[in-house]
């Protein structure tokens, strides 16, 4: 049975300054401190109008949401409260891993090594599923300790899971997979529709949680932005996306509402993000 200890300084210190290094990395990353931006990167096929796959240039602004969130999450562990919390001696260590990995995938993208990158988001996306996991298992002790641990990692997870499915057709595109495919269109779909079911899991596992869901839902509506103007348009993936996120959208609040509602009264004394 855990209890409170209060767990020393080294720790949290280097959270705090993984999250800076991929802050920094950010930065960088966005080509406002010399770096090529991510868009531009890897010969463009990170881009909006890389692949079909790809979310409108608009979607990217979420990374803003994510690193103040992360900002917010590096000082708060650095809190008495934060070292003593049980739930926090095994998420810190995650949350570092994955600022650290944020920072990698920036940089192996600026090396212009895709399928490198392909590998790195992808255990990033492991990394946060098992946060997410440790987070619906392991109980939070504060409300200040939910919103933001949820309102960080769940767009965290959200976004990285639909920018991993466009970070793979970018891979695939540059080897000439599905180049001019008759059943490009149709994977497309399918894959708007694979990434609404698992937002829509997202919301069930968690017992109402619907943070990553939304963040899902902003990514893959973006994509059909993306596949609505620019140079790759198709109204097939546009529809299919928008119907998608539609679709996610209205099963999250209608979930989460059940959810709820169907816990005890004593338990709803907070909203969750």
């Amino acid at each position: 049975m855990d209890t409170n200890v209060n767990v020393g300084p080294t720790v949290p210190i280097l959270t705090t300054a993984a999250v800076l290094a991929a802050i920094v990395g950010a930065f960088y990353g966005s080509g406002a401190a010399g770096g090529t931006p991510v868009q531009d990167a890897a010969q463009g096929r990170l881009g909006a109008d890389s692949t079909l796959l790809a979310p409108g240039s608009g979607a990217f602004s979420i990374w803003s949401l994510v690193y103040a969130g992360l900002a917010v999450y590096a000082i708060w562990q650095l809190t008495r409260k934060a070292r003593q919390s049980p739930t926090q001696r095994r998420l810190r260590p995650l949350a570092a891993v994955s600022a650290i990995l944020n920072a990698l995938w920036l940089g192996v993208v600026q090396l212009n090594w895709l399928g490198f990158s392909v590998v790195v988001i992808l255990v990033l996306l492991l990394v946060l599923i098992r946060m997410f996991m440790l987070m619906v298992k392991n109980p939070m002790e504060s409300a200040a300790e939910r919103w933001i641990m949820w309102a960080t990692f769940g767009p965290y997870l959200g976004w990285v899971s639909v920018a991993a499915v466009a970070n793979i057709a970018a891979w695939l595109a540059s080897l000439g997979l599905g180049r001019d495919a008759p059943w490009i269109e149709t994977a497309a779909i399918a894959m708007c529709v694979v990434a609404a079911l698992i937002g829509a899991g997202t919301v069930v596992y968690s017992r109402g949680h619907v943070s990553v869901a939304l963040a899902m839902i902003w990514g893959i509506a973006w994509i059909g932005v993306g596949r609505s103007d620019g140079g790759l348009t198709t109204a097939t993936v546009a529809l299919g996306a928008f119907v998608s996120a539609g679709i996610l959208l209205v099963f999250a609040a209608a979930a989460a509402w059940r959810l709820r509602s169907a816990e005890p009264t004593t338990k709803r004394t907070t909203v969750h993000p």
